[in-house]
């Protein structure tokens, strides 16, 4: 096989200057948001996110592009068209299971081959910073190792398939609010210990083909556009060799070109942001003056070609239809793994013949899902869709068939299940006080565009909940949210059920999880604070001014994002990132450490209880010789039946015990303490190990 490199300098050496600029611009589709098919999309190409021309005589296929961050994304773009629904990606953080992850991403690039699209704006990876951030079920984590261990595997299992993936977004996406004029302010030694950590391991992991920037700027000058982060670490450093592509509408000016950006992605709604769409005529004009060298025009083509033929793009053969019935069990199983006991007072599992009233969530008709460019129609379409108007019009309720109503009565057929909406704190009391257990759900609408205002639940959710709690003491919770929420009857209630936006399985997963015939194992990928006075933010800047206004986050909290943040201010949190309840029993024993260039972990874990189930012990940094600071080092997934026992081994990455301090990593030599535990604030076997101490990296 012809090395990549080589190919992509032989093929873009015969091209003509009007072919290589053809490379260097998408087009957006035809969709609800963008109702006109532009000219230049050939009238047999699918709508999606974007299309590229090829150069057929050279063996370049076209680039037809669509989101893909929990599917094949298609509303708007082809009626009539379905795919798998996936859980948002904190679900699938939330299993700790890097095997979910490569099978979620292989069945996304099946389904997208089988309706020719050949790159995927996947690989969604900005940290949870703030929890009123619309886009956070978009992504995995609060954590840099966590995140990145899961997005490569997805990005793994696409590209495997012969579909180029992204990684995005490059870099400090965090917040929505007027994201194009947003300008994220951090240290850059924190920024390198942090989110572009998780961008680093992910990069290493999985070579994805293409890298999406941010629609914000970073300390002062746009992602898109920004030659110390581009040029300098991510090409530089890193030694990244694919392209880089901007976000729709995130290219404002050619000279973007000069500081690294290789495409301009959606260059319409670019025109209509930004009066002109920036790699087309100002770009050509540029290279005539030779504001654009020629060596540069050359690379940015050679490392889009690196990518088609390194993932091989140009080796499709014959697709056969995507399996939609293994792709559901793939759903079924991240939504299994991935939702999260919160709190259990001994009520769950649901008794088989119990009374049990069904309030509020719309459990009648589906689970909900994330807005944006991440919703996917599944087969079958939306139970209904509700349109809850701004920001332009991607802001609606989508529910997702089955409904968790007809699902717990499949679950338990000699209970009695009777369904009350919730419209009134006065009407749900008199549901619940006719059952014996009360089942609450309760959801919130989040999504891209905009932030929350705070953690609340709409609709007077709340007060519901409070009230049927009064009512009757065996209440269950469960929160279809996109991030933490406030819970201000949480003493009240007997068990919380973290269900996210579940995906087409959902409804399934949760009943099945309610009935006991599924045991929990999910784990919390981010740490819900008990109110945002414990965040670093608890007035959100800009939030509310007019769209278009210049806004400035400063993210103080530097590389000390969620739960680090919670323990180098002291604070307890409501729940911890990494905690999950089972309805087995876990035991840590027998911790055995290793120095030397770094820690290794051995210990032994125990189911203790009485049923099969999966345990994630969880390795942190504690202490190290410059003070103490709380890292998470390594997990492992553990299925184990009732009293079996297993020994594993936890090796963590030098960086995530080093300071990025003088352009380099630096691990200090001397003591390092480390914890295993349950969470993040559950740290029950802990012990030291002796570093040698080196420089490394750049």
């Amino acid at each position: 096989m012809t090395d990549p490199d080589v190919r992509a300098c032989e093929v873009e050496a015969q091209m003509t200057d009007y072919e290589r600029f053809s490379l260097l611009c998408s087009v957006m589709g035809a969709s609800d948001l963008l109702p006109i098919r532009d000219e230049r999309i050939p009238p047999d190409v699918p709508m999606s996110a974007g299309y590229v021309p090829g150069v057929p005589r050279l063996g370049v296929p076209a680039l037809l592009m669509s989101d893909a961050s929990l599917g094949v994304t298609n509303p708007g773009y082809r009626p009539g068209d379905s795919a798998t629904a996936l859980p948002a990606g904190l679900v699938l953080a939330a299993s700790f299971n890097p095997a979910l992850a490569r099978a979620a991403g292989e069945a996304i690039a099946r389904e997208a081959r089988s309706r020719g699209f050949n790159v995927l704006l996947a690989g969604g990876i900005n940290l949870a910073r703030d929890p009123r951030n619309g886009r956070n079920f978009e992504y995995l984590s609060e954590d840099p190792l966590l995140s990145a261990v899961m997005a490569a595997e997805s990005v793994t299992g696409i590209q495997q398939q012969g579909v180029i993936s992204t990684l995005k977004h490059y870099s400090l996406n965090c917040n929505e609010t007027n994201r194009h004029w947003l300008d994220a302010v951090i240290d850059p030694d924190a920024h390198r210990e942090s989110d572009l950590l998780a961008l680093e391991i992910a990069i290493e992991r999985a070579s994805p083909g293409a890298v999406m920037t941010a629609y914000n700027k970073v300390n002062g000058e746009y992602a898109g556009g920004n030659d110390d982060l581009i040029d300098g670490v991510l090409k530089g450093a890193w030694g990244y060799r694919g392209w880089v592509m901007s976000d729709w509408g995130a290219t404002p000016s050619w000279e973007f070109a000069v500081n690294g950006l290789d495409q301009e992605s959606g260059a319409q709604v670019d025109a209509m942001l930004w009066a002109g769409e920036a790699f087309g005529d100002p770009l050509k004009a540029a290279y005539a003056d030779g504001k654009l060298s020629a060596e540069r025009l050359s690379d940015m083509v050679r490392r889009i070609l690196r990518s088609i033929f390194a993932v091989g793009v140009d080796q499709w053969d014959a697709t056969p239809p995507a399996d939609m019935t293994a792709h559901h069990e793939i759903a079924l199983e991240i939504a299994r793994q991935g939702i999260v006991l919160l709190k259990n007072d001994g009520l769950l599992p649901l008794s088989p013949d119990a009374r049990i009233a069904v309030i509020g969530g719309c459990a009648q008709l589906g689970v909900p899902a994330g807005c944006g460019s991440s919703t996917v129609v599944p087969p079958g379409g939306f139970a209904d869709v509700f349109p809850l108007g701004w920001p332009g019009g991607l802001r609606n309720l989508y529910l997702v068939p089955p409904s968790p109503v007809a699902e717990l009565r499949r679950q338990l057929p000699n209970a009695s299940v009777e369904f009350d909406p919730g419209l009134t704190p006065a009407e749900a009391v008199l549901a619940a006080r006719r059952a014996d257990v009360a089942v609450v759900f309760a959801i919130r609408v989040e999504g891209e565009g905009l932030d929350s205002a705070d953690l609340s639940l709409p609709w007077g959710q709340d007060e519901v909940i409070a009230a049927v709690a009064d009512a009757n003491p065996n209440t269950v919770v469960v929160l279809e949210t996109g991030n933490p929420v406030a819970m201000p009857w949480r003493d009240k209630v007997n068990a919380i059920m973290q269900a996210w936006y579940p995906g087409q399985a959902g409804a399934q997963a949760i009943a099945e999880i309610l009935a006991g015939q599924v045991n929990p194992t999910g784990r919390l990928p981010v740490t819900f604070p008990v109110d945002l006075g414990q965040t670093p933010r608890p007035d959100l800047p800009g939030l509310g001014a007019p769209w278009g206004t210049a806004t400035t986050i400063r993210y103080t909290e530097g590389a000390e994002v969620g739960y680090r943040w919670f323990a180098h201010r002291g604070l307890e949190p409501m729940f911890a990132f990494g905690h999950g309840l089972s309805y087995t029993s876990f035991e840590h024993r027998d911790l055995a450490l290793v120095g030397g260039d770094t820690v290794t972990a051995s210990l032994t874990v125990v189911n203790t209880g009485n049923r099969r189930g999966a345990d994630v012990p969880q390795l942190y940094l504690i202490a190290a010789p410059d003070g103490e600071r709380l890292r998470l080092l390594g997990f492992e997934r553990v299925q184990l039946d009732a009293g079996e026992s297993r020994r594993v081994t936890i090796e963590a990455d030098p960086r995530l015990l080093a300071r990025y301090r003088d352009g380099r990593w630096c691990v200090a030599a001397g003591r390092y303490a480390v914890a295993v535990g349950s969470s993040a604030v559950a740290l029950a076997l802990k012990g030291e190990a002796e570093l040698t101490g080196r420089v490394f990296g750049r």
